[in-house]
This record gives C-alpha cells, structure tokens and sequence, in this order.
C-alpha cells in the first residue's frame, strides 16, 4: 500500500492534499454548534447529486410523460419513493442548512477582511442553488410546479423593453411548454456539476486564509507552536481528526432527523411538496393561490410588497434582486472594528436578531394569499428588511466617523421610510384601518431610529477582544 501511495504521489499531490486540507489544515480550537453546517451542505449537495442521477435514469422531460413518469418511480421502480422523497427532502433540507451556514457568518463576521471573497463565492453559491431549485420546481409538471414556473418566469416580462423577448427565450416558447421542461431539465441537471465546482472554490478559498471562529480572532496572525508543529498556529488543531470525527457526529444526528422526515412526514404538512402537485399540470386551470416552494416565499413577499407605479410591476422585481444582492455587499457595509456578535454592542445583536425575525415572518408572508392586512404588513417588514442593509454602517460604526458613503445610505433610508408612511397615509385608498397604519408608522420610525439615528448620537460602545482564543 505505501508503495502504492508513493507511486501515486510522485505523479499526483494526493498526500499533499491531504495534508493541506485534512491533516495539517489548522483551523480555530473553539469551533461551536454552529460550525456543522458547512460540513452538512457538503453532505446534502452530494445526496442530491447522486439521487438526481438516479431519478433521472427513470424521469421523461416530456410534457405528455413527465407527470406520469414521476408515478412510474413513485410506484413502480424499485426503491423509487424512497429516492425521490430523498431528493425532495435533500432540497428544502439544504436551504435549511444554508440559511444557517449564513447565519453563522452573520454572527461571526465571516464575511469580513480577509475572507470576502469567500463570502462572495458563498453568495453566487446560494444564487446557483436558487436557479438550480427553480429549474427543478417545474419537472413534476404538476399544477402548482406548472403555475409557479408560469408565475416567475412572467416576472422578467414587466423588464420594460427586454421584458418579452426575454421571458420567451427562457420558456423557450410564448407559454411553459414541452420545450421549457426539456430545457429545465437540462439545465436542473447541469447546474448541481458547477455548484459543485464553485464548493470546491469556496472551500479552497477558506483553506487559503483559514477559518474564522466565534471570537473573530485570526489564529494565524496569534502566536505559534502547539504540540503538532512549532510553527502551526498556537491556537489551531488539526481539521482530521478533530473536526472530522465532530463532523460524522453532527452528519449522524442529521441523517436521523433527514430520514425521520423522509419516513414520516416527506411532504412536510404542504411545504416539501405542495398538495396540488400530485394533480397533472392544467394550462386551462389556474390554482386558487399560487405561491412558491418555502425557501423562496421571503423574496416572494417583498416582490408582493412593492405596489405598481407608471403601470409596471417591475419596482417589485428590482426590489426581490436588490434583496439578494445586498448580502454580496455586507463585507463593506460593516464598519465595526470587530468581527464576532460577541464582542459586538447591543444595537447590533438588536437588528440581527430584528432581521431574523423579518426574515421569518416575510417567508410566511410570502405563503398566504394577499389580503389589505398582510400586504401592509409586507410592507413594513420588507422596510424593515432594507433598513437592515442599509443602516448597517450607522449601527456597526461603534462612534467611528461616518464616511460619504455611508452617510448617503442613511439619507436613502430616511426618504425611504417617508416614502412609505406617506403611501399608507396618503396613496393607498381603501387601505387597512388607521390603528394599522398607526402601529406600523410608529414601528418603523422606532426602527429608523434605533437603527440609523441613536448609533450617532450615542457611540455604542464595543467589548475588548482578547489577544487569544476563549472557549
């Protein structure tokens, strides 16, 4: 075996390779809970592969077969309901696991100096699982897949100019056809091989200059020697077989949670898979509410949100983009002059925790049928989404003075929240009763003002630091 190895070796880097990224990569000794996850998306990107491919010996991308061929697994293809609850479930459970790989980021500071090109890779890595669950939404060619994908790809019409040819070179037709699902197909089975290739640049990216940690120390930077090498960070212990073996424990308690749900409850009360989806594709018959899979209903919700003015839907389209691309910005939106949540001051924790919290609530938004109520509440919440981004170098400046920059976005925010109260007080005619209007516009200057204005009034103080690592 070790003559093996060597020949392999002197015609391939694979110990090397290991060693660099297994073996002799030192990473933080204070990982916590929340350092599984990355490990987890690994774990679920490769079930999807592989129960894709296995779906896909079976599946018929064609309009007349498709839906038929989804039985045909289900019922009759050895193991075929076990497979495809696997992938359904792999995909909300992989936005799951994302939504709190990001979160740990958020706390952390993940995203700061030197690692924002990791974050950067992370977010087109989210941006490639978005087109990659949208081109699979359609494949089960059921009536809420069908109507879905009819619904979202509609969205690039209200583009002013580009809108039509635009949306008809997607479908690939005036309407979702048998050519749209033949090219969703291959599109939803070629995506996964390049999410796979940005992982592997995002984990080579995080090897390059080492991991963060819940402290927000940088470890290479600490002092060196520990009992592995006189030159590894002092702080550091080796990735394998430390964090491997905590690894397969995390792997094994989610693998028992993944399988419960595939068991029990694969269709997740309606949000894996939605009722109207065991019912064929009906172009004739439009469902009573059609909403999209859970892990897009927040960007649903503000897209909802933003009423049509000039004619146009497409303020609504612009502000769901904006709300993605705001998290690339987040490494220069941050002015604190520390990483971590912990040493961070409360007006901080306070719009994080605001912001999960409207993150939540918009998802739920995003999966009800509109009403006058809900739609002002949409309303207030996408606000209060923005203000998050927006306000964010005012709340994490920690008394520094602000820049030109940062200043111009607490303007925006200003007129923003203006803008609103003024179109619930003044524009929107049969709008909801006054204690609504009320409540909201009180909330939302609170906000403004918690967020924006009292950081400049008052510096929030931070915490020290310490020079090495706490447990």
């Amino acid at each position: 075996m070790k003559a093996l190895i060597e020949w392999v070796d002197a015609r391939f880097p694979l110990v090397n390779v290991a060693r660099e990224h297994l073996t002799e990569y030192y990473a933080p000794k204070n990982f916590n809970f929340w350092y599984f996850f990355g490990s987890l998306a690994l774990l679920v990107l490769v079930l999807q592969i592989v129960t894709g491919i296995l779906l896909a010996m079976n599946y018929k991308p064609d309009a007349d077969l498709a839906f038929a061929s989804v039985e045909y697994i289900m019922r009759d293809v050895w193991g075929g309901w076990f497979v495809r609850y696997m992938h359904s479930t792999g995909a909300s459970l992989f936005f799951v696991v994302i939504y709190l790989h990001m979160f740990r980021g958020l706390l952390y500071g993940s995203y700061r100096s030197p690692r924002e090109l990791i974050w950067i890779i992370g977010m087109v890595i989210y941006l490639a699982m978005m087109a990659t669950a949208f081109f699979g939404y359609l494949l089960p060619w059921g009536q809420m897949s069908y109507w879905g994908a009819q619904v979202i790809v509609n969205l690039f019409e209200t583009l002013p100019v580009i809108g039509g040819p635009l949306s008809e070179w997607i479908r690939g037709d005036y309407v979702i056809s048998d050519i749209t699902l033949n090219r969703f197909y291959a599109f939803h089975y070629l995506v996964p091989f390049i999410l796979a290739g940005l992982v592997f640049a995002h984990i080579v990216a995080l090897h390059k200059v080492g991991s963060n940690n819940p402290d927000g120390i940088e470890i290479k930077k600490g002092p060196k020697g520990n009992r592995w090498s006189e030159t590894a960070p002092k702080d550091g212990i080796p990735f394998h077989p430390y964090y491997s073996v905590k690894d397969l424990l995390g792997t094994v308690v989610f693998m028992a949670v993944f399988l419960g749900i595939v068991f029990f409850i694969p269709e997740m009360f309606g949000y894996f898979i939605e009722q109207p989806n065991y019912e064929p594709a009906n172009p004739l018959k439009t469902p009573e509410h059609i909403a999209p899979v859970w892990y897009f209903t927040p960007y649903y919700a503000i897209l909802r949100a933003i009423p049509s003015f000039a004619g146009t839907q497409v303020w609504g389209v612009l502000a769901m983009f904006v709300s993605i691309v705001l998290f690339f910005l987040l490494p220069w939106l941050d002015r604190s002059p520390v990483k971590s949540i912990r040493y961070k001051g409360p007006t901080t924790r306070l719009a994080l925790a605001l912001f999960v919290v409207t993150f939540l609530v918009l998802g739920w938004l995003g999966t009800q049928a509109p009403t006058t109520n809900l739609t002002i509440m949409s309303q207030f919440f996408t606000l209060v989404y923005m203000l998050f981004f927006l306000l964010f170098p005012c709340f994490s400046s920690a008394g520094q003075p602000l820049p030109l920059l940062a200043k111009g976005l607490l303007a925006l925010s200003i007129l923003t929240v203006v803008a609103t109260i003024v179109y619930w007080w003044a524009l929107w005619s049969g709008g909801p009763a006054a204690v609504y209007k009320i409540g909201y516009t009180v909330l939302s200057v609170l906000v403004l003002f918690l967020l924006g204005i009292r950081p400049l009034l008052r510096a929030e103080p931070v915490k020290p630091v310490p020079e090495r690592l706490t447990k």
